[in-house]
């Protein structure tokens, strides 16, 4: 007679609210830090890794105050705010229209990368690396 030892995969502890996960042989909390509910697009993942590397107090200091994930955030929406502007504006100034991606394809997206990435420059230094 062979003996069940299947375990559940989720768990959650009555007295003290907090959920466990099976993790091979053994359940870990879920335990987040409080206010990691925000979405990091690219340029917050890059000023993260800025963090990281050349400014390591003031990223333990947001970490260990729960503060990161909301200053990622915020920093991240400027950046996405700032590029998005400087694109349209770059390409307005250009002369860069829908008439010449349907005339020039190739030469619309030779354009328009260079503006991406004069864009690009532009937000991390200004953003990103301060």
């Amino acid at each position: 007679m062979k003996k069940d030892f299947s375990m559940e995969k989720h768990i959650t502890n009555e007295k003290t609210g907090i959920s466990y996960t099976l993790k091979g042989d053994y359940y870990i909390p879920d335990l987040r830090l409080p206010g990691t509910a925000h979405e990091i697009g690219r340029f917050g993942r890059i000023h993260l890794k800025y963090l990281k590397e050349h400014k390591r107090l003031v990223h333990l200091e947001l970490l260990t105050s729960g503060r990161l994930s909301a200053y990622l955030h915020d920093i991240d929406t400027q950046a996405q705010e700032m590029f998005d502007r400087l694109v349209k504006e770059y390409a307005e100034r250009q002369g860069i229209t829908e008439r010449l991606k349907a005339e020039n394809q190739m030469e619309w997206v030779g354009r328009m990368n260079n503006i991406r990435a004069a864009a690009e420059e532009f937000v991390l230094s200004e953003i990103i690396y301060r």
